[in-house]
């Protein structure tokens, strides 16, 4: 039996997001696995480095799953581009170590969320980014991410439904960059809760606007009141970016 890890891109606008939902195949694993199952000959199932949410897209998500049937690299490449919808594409397959797990050995993920801030739309990028019309403070904004950056109990920027897996997530940077319109921030960190990065964008955004004061935020992380958290940014603009190993 055989281990192959995948990197995978997709367009994440018409799935209902990356885990499979029973027997349903309106998202990404679903659709995969698919056309992984016909292949192979055998039921399969890969396993995603990230969840990500509905509407999100992914520019390298990491997935592996074992089979059977031998088949080359390429072999797996081609069949399942041949068949895949055109909004998801297989960039890379390598058979790996029996021991590599994608969840399980993914030690950094960096998220990228793309804001047009801009008084009038992007008609090219309005899938694939947030509009803000008023201008955002970026130095403020910038103040207020070194807040998040550690290792915090992050209940409150998630709407995880679970209270026996642990909250607490390690954050290792958060960049913000300005450039032709558009303001991309980018979260690296060993792990993510729902909705987490939307939540967080969401309350830089708020400080971009001046609506709250970045100094609050460890206030805010502390008391773990999800009632707190006045905005969500939209799935449209955040990408599963790169995943480190």
């Amino acid at each position: 039996m055989k281990n192959y890890k995948l990197l995978i891109q997709y367009d994440g606008g018409r799935y209902k997001g990356w885990q499979r939902l029973g027997n349903g195949d309106q998202s990404i694993q679903g659709k995969i696995e698919n056309v992984l199952t016909e292949m192979a000959g055998e039921k399969i199932e890969i396993i995603g480095c990230s969840r990500t949410d509905a509407g999100v897209h992914a520019l390298s998500q990491v997935a592996n799953f074992k089979m059977n049937k031998d088949m080359t690299e390429t072999e797996v490449m081609d069949y399942v581009n041949h068949y895949l919808p055109n909004d998801i594409s297989l960039l890379k397959v390598e058979n790996v170590s029996d021991r590599f797990h994608a969840r399980y050995n993914a030690k950094d993920k960096i998220y990228l969320y793309k804001i047009w801030n801009k008084s009038y739309s992007n008609p090219f990028m309005r899938k694939y980014s947030m509009h803000v019309e008023k201008r955002l403070n970026k130095n403020k904004m910038e103040q207020a991410a070194v807040h998040f950056v550690g290792k915090h109990d992050f209940t409150t920027f998630s709407n995880a439904k679970s209270k026996k897996k642990s909250m607490v997530r390690e954050i290792y940077f958060i960049d913000i960059k300005e450039e032709a319109g558009f303001i991309e921030i980018r979260v690296s960190g060993d792990g993510f809760l729902y909705n987490m990065v939307r939540k967080m964008v969401g309350t830089l955004i708020e400080v971009g606007l001046g609506k709250i004061d970045g100094d609050t935020i460890p206030t805010i992380i502390a008391e773990k009141d999800r009632s707190q958290i006045g905005m969500m940014a939209e799935a449209n603009g955040l990408f599963l970016e790169k995943v480190k190993f």
